[in-house]
């Protein structure tokens, strides 16, 4: 079974932050989450309002947790609120359904975590988890 590194966590988080810069966005926060939804890293950028851990963990562990990322819940929630308000409940509210939680894969396929980005828009935030995540070697699903 492939596993995530702590050391590919942190690079996938720093090439996030930068592409973040790049894109000029307003401050980020990022986390990377293992396959079982625990954290592998997160960090917050200068400037970032506190509450966006909670923001990027959700929208990973969404992810990571139903199999699909951020944009497909989101569709799935606004085709059918009722199973999404299910799946928050079973999860204590920790799901949010919207683009910028991206599935996390090694090149074969194999999934190894998630990753949540938040601060900008949902579709910056997407874009620059992807970036972040290509950019160090490995293959993102948003």
């Amino acid at each position: 079974m492939a596993e995530l590194s702590l050391n590919r966590a942190r690079s996938i988080i720093r090439k996030t932050l930068a592409k973040g810069r790049e894109m000029d966005l307003k401050p980020l926060s990022v986390v990377v989450l293992d396959t079982g939804g625990h954290v592998k890293a997160f960090e917050r950028e200068d400037g970032a309002a506190p509450g966006r851990f909670a923001v990027a963990h959700g929208k990973a562990y969404g992810a990571v947790m139903l199999g699909m990322p951020g944009s497909a819940q989101m569709a799935r929630a606004e085709q059918q609120h009722y199973f999404m308000t299910a799946v928050n409940g079973l999860f204590d509210g920790q799901v949010v359904p919207v683009p910028g939680g991206v599935l996390l894969r090694d090149k074969r396929g194999a999934l190894l975590g998630a990753v949540g980005v938040t601060g900008d828009t949902s579709d910056n935030d997407a874009a620059a988890a992807l970036a972040g995540i290509e950019a160090s070697g490995l293959v993102g699903e948003a």
